[in-house]
């Protein structure tokens, strides 16, 4: 089924077959493979290094993803029509060097693997990991037995605070990933005291247990096998609500980390750069793709940042990297002011492929403040017709139908009333079935997606267009009630459900998950493209 129906253009976009995009893989080089359909048929199916970036969010995601204008790019979809339409959007917004890929999905299923799932190279590299090291694990009845002993044990839960905090394991306490090394001395009693790492399924439970080993802590460590599903396969109740965390670090706990991480960065080939090294770095971005990534926490990167860093905390880093590195054989720099951390992290990237380097504390000064702001094109706002919330309070349900641009998550969260669920990529099919023939007023959480998506609607619908100025964060600003009942025009397609976050997942979807993530070494053996070196 074709999705989009674009006007006749003149744009021309060169060709690249997946053989010479999997011989870059294999040499290092940079290139950006593109998955333009939604979230969910891109989890269902993609080549190894894919990156998801859906034709419905180029202009609020393309610049962070890809920040070298110069950097080779390509574009693919699975016959939707979809490509074309990306590739002229992303080389509209400055991009010079765009391919489509030749013959989409179908035609790169002939040379290589297709992956299922999101997040799939940590997540292979973290069972690789395993397969290496061995690297030590508890079943749910080993440790709910152990528990209920009174064992001298500490359980660290290696996940973001937000999923800790919807369910954990009894008794564990929040320390995401990429704090492990620097949090964990002054979290146990002795060095006799085992400390065991979960997280929701296998990937950070392996590589935050892994972490500790390799930085040398005394303590036995292991993982909790298959994280909070194999808990709750097993039958056990987990916690919800809790807000245990970390303190701050002693000056002894600190000292420990920094020498065990120095050696670390030894053993793997992480290098230190100072500030000199990355201004050439940065004067140098046109030709080589730099990230500039601060591994500390959210908190820590609002309170204060260096200027052009961007908020990666180091364990979802390792974990999610192509949620924030679009380009395969970029160049990443890592900042922690405790160098723990960003070594720490880096220690994995290095081991991924990728040449991530550390920057010297005290090199950067923290002056910036705030949460991270994306880097987005500007709207041609003489070319929209915008309506305030005010007068769309007057008029919403009467002569206008509210079409919500929202990720379906958030939408469900609280919508204006009556404002219908869309999905852009979709206006051509799902805008003419709209019931009404009054005007159609798009909006988006801070209105940003609607405003680029009114064009786009434009074309799809006879009915006059308007744009809620501010989105639907005015509307609430504004006072404005909100409901929470949904009403679909596109199908739920822009999230895939990860089967190891929320606490409503079915035991038959999470017991495929494991099996899925267990068979990951022997495709990511056959596809032969990851250039991974897990060090011994």
């Amino acid at each position: 089924m074709k999705l989009w129906h674009a006007p006749a253009s003149r744009f021309k976009c060169k060709i690249l077959s997946s053989d010479e995009v999997r011989e870059r893989w294999r040499a290092g080089q940079e290139i950006a493979l593109l998955d333009v359909r939604e979230e969910m048929p891109f989890a269902e199916a993609h080549p190894f290094f894919a990156v998801s970036l859906p034709l419905s969010q180029i202009e609020l995601r393309v610049m962070d993803l890809i920040p070298r204008l110069s950097a080779p790019i390509v574009v693919y979809d699975d016959g939707e029509g979809l490509a074309a339409e990306a590739a002229r959007r992303i080389a509209a917004l400055g991009y010079s060097d765009v391919a489509i890929l030749e013959g989409g999905l179908s035609g790169y299923r002939a040379v290589g693997e297709v992956f299922r799932d999101v997040n799939v190279p940590s997540k292979a590299f973290g069972e690789l990991v395993e397969s290496i090291h061995h690297t030590p694990a508890l079943s749910a009845s080993e440790v709910k037995a152990k528990l209920e002993a009174g064992a001298d044990m500490v359980i660290l839960d290696a996940r973001r605070f937000e999923e800790y905090h919807a369910m954990n394991i009894p008794g564990g306490i929040s320390v995401p990933g990429g704090e492990l090394v620097l949090r964990s001395r002054d979290l146990v009693a002795s060095p006799e005291t085992l400390v065991l790492v979960n997280c929701a399924g296998r990937t950070r439970s392996i590589i935050g247990a892994q972490s500790l080993i390799n930085a040398g802590i005394p303590n036995p460590v292991a993982a909790l096998r298959n994280g909070t599903i194999g808990w709750t396969l097993a039958g056990y109740s987990l916690v919800h609500g809790q807000t245990r965390s970390f303190g701050e670090s002693s000056r002894a706990a600190q000292s420990w980390a920094q020498e065990a991480s120095r050696r670390l960065a030894a053993k793997t080939g992480v290098t230190y750069i100072d500030i000199a090294t990355l201004d050439r770095w940065i004067g140098n971005a046109k030709e080589r793709t730099l990230y500039c990534l601060d591994v500390r926490s959210p908190e820590e990167y609002e309170s204060g940042h260096p200027a052009g860093f961007q908020s990666a905390p180091g364990g979802q880093l390792v974990q999610a990297l192509d949620e924030w590195v679009g380009v395969r054989g970029a160049r990443l720099v890592l900042f922690s002011n405790d160098q723990v951390r960003a070594t720490m992290t880096a220690s994995w990237l290095v081991q991924m492929g990728w040449e991530a380097v550390v920057i010297e504390p005290g090199a950067l000064a923290l002056d910036q403040k705030g949460p991270p702001m994306p880097r987005r094109p500007e709207i041609a706002g003489n070319a929209i017709d915008f309506v305030t919330a005010e007068t769309l309070a007057c008029t919403s349900g009467v002569s206008a139908t509210v079409v919500d641009l929202a990720r379906s998550p958030q939408y469900l969260r609280g919508h204006i009333p009556g404002a219908r669920f869309a999905i852009r990529s979709r206006f051509a099919i799902d805008l003419p079935e709209l019931e009404g023939t009054g005007t159609i007023v798009l909006t988006s959480p801070d209105g940003c997606l609607a405003a680029h998506a009114s064009a786009d609607a434009a074309l799809a619908s006879r009915r006059p267009i308007k744009v809620l100025k501010g989105g639907t964060r005015a509307w609430i600003e504004a006072g404005q009630p909100l409901e929470r009942s949904p009403h679909w025009v596109s199908p739920q397609i822009d999230v895939y459900k990860r089967p190891y976050e929320g606490t409503d997942n079915t035991a038959q979807a999470m017991e495929d998950y494991i099996a899925w993530e267990l068979q990951l070494v022997a495709q990511l053996a056959n596809d032969g493209v990851c250039r991974f070196r897990v060090i011994r």
